[in-house]
């Protein structure tokens, strides 16, 4: 190697050698910096505390003076110096201390001192190269280049009382992979709700965009918030259609991890029209009708979802369809219960009897349209009448007793309102709430709760299409991208039976003797150790017409399954009602109706 290359050489190592130190040392700086625009405000308040004791107590007799004195030193102890001011205070330290002791130190030392050095150099240069080093590969945009400038602790605190946000100040930014994520101290009355309420101004103040999301919600610690520009999504650049192989339900925005929801829990789904409510819920209605030991039921009368599905699920789509397939699901939960063999809590599903997710999709127009709907009967004296039944009783029952039974009650609206789009008594048993995009913070808190704001969970700022919450008990409010599913995939699925108690299960499969309720007009043939047999004979036992709501104490039976048997029974024509209301066994002839 020539004497010019190796003085090429040496001047890149010097001048890596020198970019590095000014990187280093420009961050040092800009740390002082953020620690004293930070910790000098703890200064001046501390000074304002003394000055307040000293009116107080001018002679210095009690601990009020001293306490605030303690408490000022303590506060500038913890403001560092600037970066030019501490490496003029080293070199002059090292120059004094070289000057008077260097002359003392013998040859020995010095060699010894020189190894040290150098292994202390290298250790150095090692540990600030692994600190330093960006793991992540995250370079900001220029959005993020500006909005990381204007959270510094000096532009917060020069902008911030212009901005109605006097009090506030930020700590240093940081970038990761869901955003920017900013600590916020809160002095005076500042909260983070308070904060969370100013957020017009925190946008104003960093020039964001209108449609940038913005989430604000409590620090680690008392008198801090933490601020969080949702800039980018961990789920980008993840391929989020669904496929076989990629059956989770989405992807969480923050942490990136997939998202899947278990079979077996009671949930509501709601957003509003056009968010993605029916597609979100695809991979789940899949999970629900695959395998053997599942099946799915969808009630549907806007025959729209019901349709894709219609060659792998049970699909009711008229208010009859609805009313007759929750009768079979309620019996069927029933013969489930009674025959649960004892100390058992939850059904095993099997080929036979299958786990059975039922899918009640818009049903606010279920619970309108399912309500009321006319049925002919036959009275024991021969004539015709119309009778109204309505499915909601039944699928009220569902949710409160099918998880036992392996029926799991899923709720699809629009419009997530107590009463109106929710039914009351179905609402509190809702387990998981998958919500996308809601219209106002008042459905928010139906669908995620009471508290859902407080702590984060704002489903009415979520994107349209494909965002959602949802709220299990474990997960954090980070918003999920849910797969796509397309319609032609969910078409392409492969074809399976759709549940149906006409079908009766194998006794061996089920584990315990299955019960077949015998409908006949004959009293010498009971169905034997079925709810409705246990009513039936209650009812021909007693001295007299027996009322209706005696029977659940008689028989030892719910109401809901009480109500149920006394249904079949007069149908049947083996139980008939008296002029006031009550029942009694017919004897061949109808002269007990008279």
């Amino acid at each position: 190697m020539s004497h010019g290359q190796v003085w090429r050489t040496h001047r890149q190592y010097a001048a890596t050698a020198a970019r590095w130190t000014a990187d280093v040392w420009r961050k040092e700086a800009d740390r002082r910096s953020a620690l004293r625009a930070q910790r000098k405000p703890l200064v001046a308040d501390a000074r304002a505390a003394l000055t307040r004791a000293r009116a107080v107590d001018p002679e210095g007799v009690t601990s009020l003076r001293h306490r605030a004195e303690r408490e000022l030193r303590t506060a500038k102890r913890r403001v560092p110096d600037p970066m030019w001011l501490f490496a003029t205070k080293t070199t002059a330290a090292l120059g004094i201390a070289g000057y008077i002791y260097l002359p003392q130190v013998p040859t020995r030392v010095w060699v010894w001192s020189a190894v040290a050095l150098v292994a202390a150099i290298t250790a150095l240069t090692v540990w600030v190269a692994v600190r330093e080093r960006d793991t992540t590969s995250l370079k900001p945009t220029a959005e993020e280049s500006a909005l990381l400038k204007r959270l510094q602790p000096q532009h917060w605190k020069d902008h911030a009382e212009q901005r109605g946000l006097a009090g506030t100040l930020t700590g240093r930014p940081k970038l990761t992979e869901a955003g920017i994520v900013c600590a916020v101290r809160l002095d005076g009355q500042w909260t983070p709700t308070k904060l969370r309420a100013a957020e017009d101004h925190i946008r104003a103040l960093l020039g964001a965009r209108t449609s940038l999301r913005i989430q604000i919600k409590a620090g680690k610690q008392g008198g801090w918030a933490e601020l969080i520009l949702r800039t980018r999504s961990a789920a980008d650049g993840d391929d989020l259609k669904w496929t076989p192989e990629r059956r989770s339900l989405g992807v969480d925005t923050v942490t990136g991890e997939q998202v899947t929801v278990p079979l077996g829990e009671r949930l509501l789904i709601a957003g509003r029209s056009g968010a993605g409510k029916s597609v979100a819920s695809r991979p789940l209605l899949y999970d629900a009708s695959e395998g053997a030991t599942n099946a799915l039921v969808i009630i549907d009368l806007k025959r729209v979802e019901g349709r894709l599905w219609d060659h792998r699920a049970r699909v009711a789509s008229t208010p009859r369809d609805v009313v007759d397939v929750v009768d079979e699901l309620e019996t069927e939960m029933l013969e489930r219960l009674s025959i649960l063999p004892k100390g058992q809590d939850t059904w095993t599903p099997t080929a036979e009897r299958p786990r059975i997710t039922v899918v009640v999709d818009e049903g606010a127009e279920v619970m309108t349209a399912a309500d009321k709907v006319p049925y002919e009967t036959e009275t024991s004296d021969g004539k015709t009448r119309t009778v109204n039944r309505s499915a909601l009783p039944g699928l009220e029952s569902l949710a409160r007793m099918g998880r036992a039974a392996c029926i799991d009650l899923w709720w699809m609206t629009q419009k997530p309102t107590i009463g109106d789009g929710i039914p009351k008594q179905i609402a509190p048993q809702i387990g998981v709430s998958i919500c996308l995009a809601v219209r106002t913070p008042a459905e928010a808190r139906v669908v995620l709760g009471e508290d859902a704001q407080a702590k984060g969970w704002n489903a009415d700022e979520l994107p349209v299409p494909g965002v959602a919450l949802i709220r299990d008990g474990k997960r954090k409010p980070d918003p999920v991208k849910v797969r796509y599913m397309d319609k032609t995939v969910v078409i392409a699925l492969p074809d399976r039976t759709p549940w149906s108690r006409t079908v009766p299960p194998t006794v061996e499969s089920a584990g315990a003797p299955t019960l077949t309720l015998v409908k006949t007009t004959a009293p010498d043939e009971p169905a034997t150790d079925s709810a409705a047999a246990r009513v039936l004979k209650a009812i021909e036992t007693a001295d007299s017409p027996v009322r209706q709501k005696d029977l659940a104490s008689i028989t030892g039976l719910s109401k809901g399954a009480v109500s149920k048997a006394v249904k079949t029974l007069t149908t049947g024509g083996m139980v008939v009602r008296t002029l006031d209301g009550r029942l009694t066994a017919t004897r061949g002839d109808e002269s007990a109706a008279a």
